[in-house]
């Protein structure tokens, strides 16, 4: 071995180990490896940063943002709403949001589309009085699995494209992958839901009433009907989602007047208010589905914030806090009209007047509406204690169609090669900022920059694996450890090694680590480097025995009460049949000699 092969060798042996044991943030651990290549002369100081720019880092940034303005338009809600009579059973309910997520994780980020449906798992599992943990770890599993479908799924599946474009000048489509990933998602999707599910630990799955949701309260909120409702002339007994005790219309006031009750019969009318009692999940789908206004205490005199930093924030009203005893106004008079409030949370005592009637107490929970720079400073005087912060799309028409069309667009043009996939992604992104879909700060908020800087830092350092020959030296020995064996034995190999390394270290590092190595084993052997490349793509995805994995795992370890070793107990079988299914199918998709 060359002194290169040997520092580079070491570089990586140190930041694999960093990454298995922890202590340091990933984006840190491959920063460092980077910095330390560059010192040891390995890569050029000009090479050092290219990886920001590269292809694979745009695209997984991208599909980030996609995955948040899915989520603002109420796609991911409209879905929720038509599979929640699906989950009457437990079998029934890991299926209906275990499908959902493992489809919509082939054609976004899995990240994401875990991200979409972890609310709906939660709200869901309270409503049926199961534990978290019957469905989370499912649903993890299930955006893994369907991530390996597309090429926009995963990170690994980007980079291996990438490096298949390095290596020969074409890089897999968007569809290269199904042959081998969808019938691993298939039959990986019947055994969560048949069976892997019942290996979880019985004391993870014993439902345990979640004190925090009935800390949140009942609001008492008010939305206004707009000319164009669908609730116009029906009468309140005809409104769906007010027999099921979520949401409860308890008065009706014109624009000025007071509220009133008002029986079942009554016929709704243009610029009625609404008088609502409902928890916060509850009145956003509400309010959507009827095409309702949300509305606040705010006057004409009301300063608006920019779309960009309005939010809505909850507080509770300290014992020692200036609003005992005094209304909506002393709010507007102490923000200087930049808070509004629009729902109102009351323990004990049901809450029956109009929100500019309140009378504050200790202990109220306040939901208000203001600038998110300012509301730190502004909860403080009023005396509220922080409880969470919310997105302002309470209150945001949705735009499903468009934002549904926007991405199917994106997707077709990469497909047909019009544009590249990040290009058509970044113009879906520009796209979302027109038509207010997206507001510019959610652009910068919804990445998750670790994940970046941890690809962008890695790519040159994996270049130097090629470059200074390392790659070729260990596919040489792994040659010469399997001499004898054949080759679906060896692919099987290269398969199960990239699994382990996945479950230990990041998926995207784990790709752009073991892919090179892939090529160099091929290209010794004398064979085609794509069935090796769709090995490694499979094995990257394939972290099911730890948490530490993939951030889908991660995720759902503290919203599920799981422990490091529950989930080797459904993985290590699920990796197996993975193992079974897709080296076949890798052989018969993409020949040896082809």
């Amino acid at each position: 071995m060359s002194s290169q092969q040997y520092l580079i060798s070491g570089i990586l042996l140190v930041t694999l180990l960093a990454f298995v044991w922890g202590r340091w943030r990933y984006d840190l651990v491959a920063m460092f490896a980077l910095m330390s290549s560059v010192l040891a002369g390995i890569v050029s100081p000009d090479e050092a940063f290219q990886g920001f720019g590269h292809p694979a880092v745009v695209t997984v940034a991208a599909v980030l943002i996609i995955s948040s303005a899915l989520r603002n338009a109420g796609v991911v809600d409209e879905v929720a709403s038509r599979i929640s009579h699906l989950t009457e059973t437990p079998v029934l309910h890991i299926a209906a949001l275990t499908g959902v997520v493992t489809v919509a994780s082939a054609f976004m980020n899995n990240v994401g589309a875990l991200a979409l449906m972890l609310p709906i798992a939660l709200s869901t599992a309270q409503e049926r009085e199961r534990s978290p943990a019957l469905i989370l770890m499912p649903l993890a599993f299930g955006s893994l699995l369907g991530g390996m479908m597309t090429l926009i799924g995963t990170p690994p599946n980007i980079i291996v494209a990438s490096i298949r474009a390095q290596e020969s000048g074409e890089p897999f489509s968007m569809f290269d992958f199904s042959p081998v990933g969808l019938p691993v998602a298939i039959i990986g999707f019947a055994f969560i839901t048949l069976l892997g599910w019942r290996l979880i630990p019985r004391a993870r799955l014993e439902y345990k009433e979640d004190a925090s949701a009935l800390a949140a309260g009942v609001y008492l909120t008010e939305a206004q009907v707009p000319a164009s409702s669908p609730l116009l002339g029906k009468t309140l007994g005809e409104v769906d989602g007010l027999d099921e005790d979520n949401v409860e219309v308890i008065g009706v006031a014109g624009k000025r007047r007071f509220a009133r009750a008002v029986r079942a019969g009554y016929q709704i009318a243009e610029e009625d208010i609404l008088i609502l009692r409902a928890r916060s999940d509850d009145l956003k789908a509400f309010l959507d589905q009827h095409g309702l206004e949300l509305r606040s205490t705010a006057t004409p005199t009301f300063i608006q914030p920019s779309p960009d930093n309005e939010i809505m924030a909850e507080g509770v009203v300290r014992n020692d806090s200036p609003l005992i005893g005094r209304g909506v106004e002393f709010i507007r008079r102490q923000t200087g009209r930049t808070l509004a409030l629009v729902g109102l949370a009351r323990q004990g005592r049901p809450v029956t007047q109009r929100l500019r009637q309140q009378i504050f107490r200790a202990g109220d929970v306040l939901l208000l509406h203001g600038d998110s720079e300012s509301v730190d400073q502004q909860f403080g005087s009023l005396g509220l204690w922080p409880l969470m912060r919310r997105p302002i799309n309470l209150n945001r028409t949705r735009k499903i169609a468009l934002a549904s069309g926007i991405f199917a667009l994106a997707i077709g043009l990469g497909i047909a090669g019009v544009v590249t996939l990040p290009i058509a992604f970044i113009l879906a992104v520009g796209a979302y900022v027109l038509t207010g879909i997206l507001t510019t700060r959610q652009i910068y908020d919804d990445i998750d920059w670790p994940v970046i800087v941890l690809l962008a830092a890695m790519i040159p350092v994996g270049n130097a694996l090629t470059t200074s020959g390392t790659t070729q030296l260990v596919a040489d020995s792994l040659i010469q450890v399997t001499e004898g064996l054949s080759i679906p034995l060896i692919l099987t190999l290269l398969l199960v090694v990239t699994m382990l390394l996945s479950d230990v270290i990041n998926n995207a590092a784990t790709a752009l680590v073991m892919a090179p190595l892939g090529i160099a084993m091929a290209n010794t052997l004398g064979v085609n480097a794509d069935p090796f490349l769709m090995a490694v793509a499979v094995g990257a995805s394939c972290a099911f025995l730890t948490p530490i994995g993939h951030q889908c795992n991660t995720l759902v370890m503290g919203p599920g009460g799981y422990k490091f070793s529950d989930y080797w107990r459904m993985g290590l079988p699920l990796e197996i049949l993975i193992t079974v299914i897709s080296v076949p199918a890798i052989l018969w998709a993409w020949p040896l000699h082809g």
